[in-house]
């Protein structure tokens, strides 16, 4: 796959007032899956018109990549994640810091915002929408990871795939954490989706059938526009799965740990406590929980082992 150059992978306006809606690839810059399936949602919102006279676009959709010195190389990130510096006072302090100067993802960090910023300030939203599309080191089911509150995790329910609560208070500095209405000061919505292995080819059209889908919850497309294969892939991929679930455990791997995940464990997995699953320089490591598990880590950089959830009610 081509790298591109250029943060921006693209954005679609009909001129029709509604949501300003970003969706991020890339976060993790060997995570291309997202990348890519924004650059085909544009082409098929471009010619959209042609095929369906009627359609309206409601709002400002706009494609960006996350990571994009580290999407250039393939790499999860250069020197550090990406995704765990959204945290306002670290923000603040690296705005001090001359340009030069800057850690490669605080550099990327500030470049985000500043985009971010100006497309606000141009459109002048009265809701803003943020997708940050994923990929998985194992294989396994697709998942959605949302803040608590219900309207939220409605919409999260659209996207036809399992619902993760828990799993960002045992982390900071995600987009989920501060892509919210009190750092924006305008009502704010975000949701994380996880479509997939890296490498696997149908992660691009799930997160396609997830941007499609948020599109529809937030009535920036009608229903009726919206193709039924869209929901069926999400649909079909998710059927044996559980819809709502809370996270009950979380191994984050300390700086310089040798940890290897145990080969073979998908997501959604049985787990059971006690369950050897890992090991590091001082030996096996052991599960604390019944569950199941989300995201074993089966790449060279990560700070999270695993993550074990269990099925909740709604």
């Amino acid at each position: 796959m081509d790298r591109v150059t250029d943060r921006l992978i693209g954005d679609y306006d009909d001129g029709v007032r509604g949501p300003l809606f970003f969706c991020f690839g890339a976060m993790h810059g060997n995570e291309p899956a997202g990348v890519r399936a924004v650059e085909l949602v544009l082409k098929m919102l471009e010619v959209e018109h042609i095929k369906n006279p009627n359609f309206r676009y409601r709002g400002k959709f706009v494609g960006l990549i996350g990571n994009l010195k580290a999407y250039q190389q393939g790499q999860r990130f250069l020197n550090k994640d990406l995704n765990r510096q959204f945290i306002k006072e670290h923000i603040e302090k690296i705005k001090t810091v001359e340009p030069i100067d800057l850690d490669p993802e605080d550099a990327e960090l500030l470049d985000i915002l500043d985009i971010i910023n100006q497309e606000i300030q141009a459109y002048k939203p009265e809701q803003i929408i943020f997708l940050d599309l994923h990929t998985t080191s194992s294989d396994g089911g697709i998942f959605t990871i949302c803040q608590k509150d219900k309207r939220t995790i409605d919409v999260a329910m659209g996207l036809h795939a399992p619902i993760v609560l828990g799993i960002i208070e045992g982390l900071v500095g995600t987009t989920l954490h501060y892509f919210t209405t009190d750092n924006f000061g305008i009502d704010t919505m975000s949701l994380t989706f996880e479509s997939g292995q890296h490498q696997e080819s149908l992660a691009i059209n799930r997160a396609i059938a997830a941007i499609i889908c948020a599109m529809r919850e937030i009535k920036s497309v009608n229903p009726e526009d919206v193709e039924n294969y869209h929901e069926e892939i999400l649909i079909n991929y998710s059927k044996n799965l559980p819809k709502l679930t809370t996270l009950v455990e979380h191994y984050p791997i300390e700086d310089g740990e040798k940890f290897v995940m145990d080969s073979g464990y998908k997501n959604f997995q049985k787990i059971e406590a006690n369950q050897k699953i890992a090991s590091n320089e001082q030996g096996p490591l052991y599960t604390k929980a019944d569950g199941l598990i989300l995201m074993p880590l089966y790449q060279e950089k990560g700070e999270d082992g695993y993550f074990i959830v269990k099925e909740i009610e709604y």
